[in-house]
C-alpha cells in the first residue's frame, strides 16, 4: 500500500489541553520549540477539553504554565507572545456529538494543510474522539493522531482501542507515544550502539553475562491512586517503558534509521521473549507493595494508607527475562521498577563476562571485576565504562588492580546545550510526520500479550505482592531473583 508523504502540520489540536500532562510537559515543550523558532511558520495550536474556557482563559493558563515550568533565564516575552498568538480554544467532549461537530468545524476553519491531533486524555476516549472526528469529516487524508501510552490495561482492551482508532486513522497516521523514547539518554543509547564500531562485536551472549534495566521512583502514588490501583507497576511502567528500553538494547541493527526498519527490529525482540506464565512465574518474577518507611530521612506512609483502602496492587516488580534468539540466548535480562525506592534512577547496565584466565596471582586475582557498561537516563544522562586498571604504587608485594570508570558526563561535555523535555523531540517529529520514535500497533499488542501472561500467572499461583519498607530496594525476594545465578543488582 502506498503512503502519501506527510508534510508539516499546519494545526496542532490537543485534547486534554488543560490537564496535568499538558501543563507539566506539553505546553512548556511547545514554548521551547517556539523560543528556538522550530515550530512551522503559521502553525496554529487548538486546545480542547471539558473545561469551559474561552481563548483568553486558555492563553492565561498557558502563560501560567510557562511561568511555573520554564526557568526564569529561559523565559522570553517575545517567545511567549509568539506562542500565545498561535492559540485557540474550544470546549468539547468525546461523548457530546454537538461539541465534537463544532470542534471539527473549527479544525477545518483553522487548518491550512496537515492536522496533528494529540490525545492527552484517558485511553477510553481515544476511540470515541477519533470516530467523532471521522464522522464530521476531520480525520481524512492529511491528518494524524498521537496517542499517549499505555494503550488499554491488557491485550483485549488494547485491541479494542486500536480497532476503534483504526476505523478513523490508518496505522501510518497513528503515533503512539512512549515519552521515554524522546529522552536524550535513549537517543544516546541508539548512537552508542549503531554509531560506534567498538561495541557491536561485543553486544551478544558471547561477551555479555547479564543486562539490568532499572526504573526507580522515590515518589508514591501522588493523587493518582485510583488510576494506579487499577494498573500497578506491571502495567503502568514495565509494559511500556521497560520493554521499550529492552527492545533498544536487544534489537538487531536496523537497515536504516527510519520508522519501518526500527520498528521491525523491535517487534522481533518482543516476539523472542520467553513466556513467563503459571509454569515459571514464581521463579522468574517478584511483586511487592511498599509499607511505611522513610525517603531522604522523611517518614512516608505505606501504599494502603495513601490509597485509603486495602489493596493487592503491586508497586514494585522485578523480572528475569530471556530473549531467545542467537544473539542473546542464555543472557538474563533483569527488569526492575517500583515506587518509594531509595533513589530516582533510570539506567541500563550491561555486565560483560570475566576474562577467561587471570595472569595475575595473589591479591590481584581477587581484585578482578568484570567490565561493565552503564547507561544512565535520569536524573542525569551519563555513559560509564568500568575497566580494570593497575593501582598506583611500586608493587613490591605484588601488582594490585582497581576498577576505574571512563565517564562521559553529558552535562559537562555539552554544558552549553539546554536539557530538553522529551516531548520537544516527539512533538517536532510528529509535526514533521516522522514516526521513528513512536510505537507501532503490533509492538503494543505483543508487549501486552507477554505482560498478560505474567499477570495471569500471578493470579493462578495465588501470588500476592510482598511487603517492602519505603526507602528500600524492594522485597528481599528480588535479591534472590538475581542471586540464584550468581548476580547482584547494581545499586
Amino acid at each position: 500500500m502506498s503512503v502519501t508523504p506527510a508534510t508539516h502540520a499546519s494545526l496542532l489540536t490537543i485534547f486534554g489541553a488543560t490537564g496535568d500532562l499538558a501543563q507539566r510537559m506539553l505546553l512548556p515543550s511547545l514554548y521551547s520549540l517556539q523560543a528556538e523558532r522550530l515550530l512551522p511558520e503559521g502553525m496554529r495550536i487548538l486546545g480542547t477539553a471539558r473545561s469551559e474556557l474561552d481563548r483568553e482563559g486558555f492563553a492565561q493558563l498557558v502563560a501560567d504554565s510557562i511561568q511555573q515550568r520554564i526557568p526564569a533565564h529561559e523565559r522570553s516575552e517575545e517567545a511567549l507572545r509568539g506562542l500565545l498568538e498561535r492559540l485557540d480554544y474550544l470546549p468539547a467532549s468525546a461523548d457530546d456529538d454537538a461539541s465534537m461537530a463544532a470542534l471539527a468545524a473549527r479544525v477545518q476553519a483553522l487548518r491550512a494543510g496537515d492536522v496533528l491531533y494529540h490525545m492527552s486524555t484517558a485511553p477510553k476516549f481515544y476511540g470515541p474522539a477519533c470516530q467523532a472526528l471521522a464522522a464530521h469529516g476531520a480525520a481524512g487524508p492529511g491528518t494524524r493522531v498521537m496517542l499517549e501510552k499505555p494503550i488499554g490495561k491488557d491485550l483485549a482492551s488494547a485491541i479494542a482501542i486500536n480497532d476503534a482508532v483504526a476505523r478513523a486513522f490508518d496505522e501510518e497516521r497513528v503515533y503512539r507515544v512512549d515519552h521515554y523514547l524522546g529522552k536524550e539518554g535513549v537517543q544516546n543509547l541508539i548512537a552508542l550502539r549503531f554509531g560506534n564500531a567498538l561495541f557491536e562485536p561485543l553486544w551478544n551472549a558471547r561477551h555479555v553475562e547479564q543486562v539490568q534495566i532499572t526504573v526507580a521512583e522515590t515518589v508514591g502514588v501522588e493523587g493518582r491512586g485510583d488510576y494506579y490501583d487499577d494498573a500497578g507497576a506491571l502495567r503502568d511502567m514495565l509494559q511500556n517503558h521497560l520493554l521499550q528500553l529492552l527492545c533498544l538494547v536487544a534489537m538487531e541493527p536496523p537497515a536504516r534509521f527510519d520508522p519501518t526498519a526500527v520498528r521491525n527490529e523491535k517487534i522481533k525482540v518482543l516476539r523472542s521473549l520467553r513466556a513467563i506464565d503459571a509454569s515459571n512465574v514464581a521463579t522468574e518474577s517478584v511483586a511487592g507493595q511498599y509499607t511505611a518507611g522513610a525517603i531522604d530521612g522523611a517518614a512516608v506512609p505505606g501504599y494502603v494508607e495513601e490509597l485509603g483502602r486495602p489493596s493487592r496492587t503491586e508497586t514494585f516488580v522485578a523480572l528475569r527475562a530471556h530473549v531467545d534468539n542467537w544473539r542473546w540466548s542464555g543472557v538474563p535480562f533483569y527488569l526492575r521498577t517500583g515506587k518509594r525506592l531509595p533513589a530516582r534512577s533510570t539506567e541500563i547496565y550491561l555486565q560483560f563476562r570475566k576474562v577467561p584466565y587471570s595472569i595475575f596471582g595473589g591479591a590481584a586475582a581477587a581484585d578482578m571485576r568484570p567490565n561493565g557498561l552503564l547507561i544512565k537516563l535520569q536524573p542525569e544522562e551519563r555513559i560509564e565504562l568500568d575497566l580494570m586498571s593497575k593501582t598506583p604504587g611500586l608493587d613490591r608485594h605484588g601488582l594490585r588492580l582497581s576498577q576505574v570508570a571512563l565517564d562521559l558526563d553529558f552535562h559537562q561535555e555539552f554544558s552549553s546545550a539546554r536539557r530538553r523535555i522529551a516531548y520537544e523531540r516527539l512533538y517536532l517529529d510528529a509535526i514533521e510526520g516522522n514516526g521513528t520514535l513512536f510505537v507501532r500497533r503490533d509492538e503494543t499488542e505483543a508487549a501486552w500479550q507477554w505482560v498478560d501472561a505474567i499477570a495471569a500467572g500471578w493470579r493462578d499461583a495465588g501470588m500476592l505482592p510482598r511487603p517492602y519498607p519505603a526507602g528500600t530496594w524492594g522485597p528481599g525476594a528480588a535479591i534472590s531473583l538475581v542471586d540464584r545465578l550468581g548476580h547482584g543488582w547494581r545499586e
